[in-house]
């Protein structure tokens, strides 16, 4: 049986999941969920509904760090983690940080201004699955828009905390790019892999399996944001470029 990867086309977590079995050079078979459908399918596998999920024959892993690890443990070529206790250390604490900090505020940051246009969001939540999903979308969007929010504790308050820990991590990250290549040690980790797959939203790289807002649709506080910020996210862009060449 093929391994399968239940995910959201637009959930950054999932690229991680999506680019890491892409580097190890694994195939597997992607199934794409509506988010709020998504639930009934997951529980087959697991209590917790989050995805992304992998499964690998009797294996169920949830969760994109623990993933990870699960394939580098399982499938030996083009590890992501050192073998080095120091470099695997530094390593497992940047994604640690990116996963629990940079991650959630990003999520929180693109989705307050995202819901803010339904036009922009209905595509970008579907894409990858059938195409009556934007009609559902369209026609729930208010409820989709309230459920979100109070899921993912989205409002003003939390957007500008968010937008705040989104910048201070770029920061971060920029500080440590612009003296080496790579986050720790000298070759492509899972600590870049984090870096470039959870902001990648940021900088909208194509290879993204959803269809990026265009023009009139991206909302303004996401473009004024990047704008101000465009320097250091290409540092991330051009971490992500350089290693696009190994996923098909």
């Amino acid at each position: 049986m093929a391994i399968q990867l239940y995910q959201f086309a637009v959930s950054h977590y999932c690229e991680k999941v999506r680019w890491a079995l892409d580097y190890k050079g694994i195939r597997y078979q992607p199934v794409y969920l509506l988010p709020g459908n998504h639930v009934s399918t997951i529980r087959r596998f697991t209590r917790k509904t989050a995805v992304p999920v992998l499964v690998d024959d009797q294996q169920v892993i949830q969760g994109s760090s623990e993933i990870i690890s699960y394939l580098d443990d399982t499938y030996e070529d083009q590890p992501l983690t050192p073998a080095a206790p120091d470099q695997r250390e530094q390593v497992l604490a940047w994604e640690q940080q990116l996963d629990n900090e940079a991650g959630v505020a990003i999520r929180c940051f693109c989705y307050h201004h995202l819901l803010q246009r339904p036009k922009a969001a209905i595509p970008v939540l579907a894409a990858q699955t059938p195409f009556y999903n934007r009609w559902i979308l369209a026609l729930t969007f208010s409820r989709v828009d309230e459920i979100m929010r109070e899921w993912m504790k989205i409002n003003e308050r939390t957007a500008a905390k968010a937008e705040q820990v989104t910048t201070q991590t770029l920061d971060q990250l920029a500080e440590v790019y612009q003296k080496q290549q790579w986050l720790v040690g000298d070759t492509f980790t899972r600590a870049d892999l984090t870096a470039a797959a959870l902001y990648a939203p940021m900088f909208e790289p194509a290879q993204y399996p959803v269809p990026w807002p265009k023009g009139r649709h991206v909302p303004k506080g996401l473009l004024s944001w990047r704008d101000q910020n465009q320097d250091k996210l290409e540092l991330l862009a051009q971490r992500y470029a350089i290693m696009r060449d190994a996923r098909p």
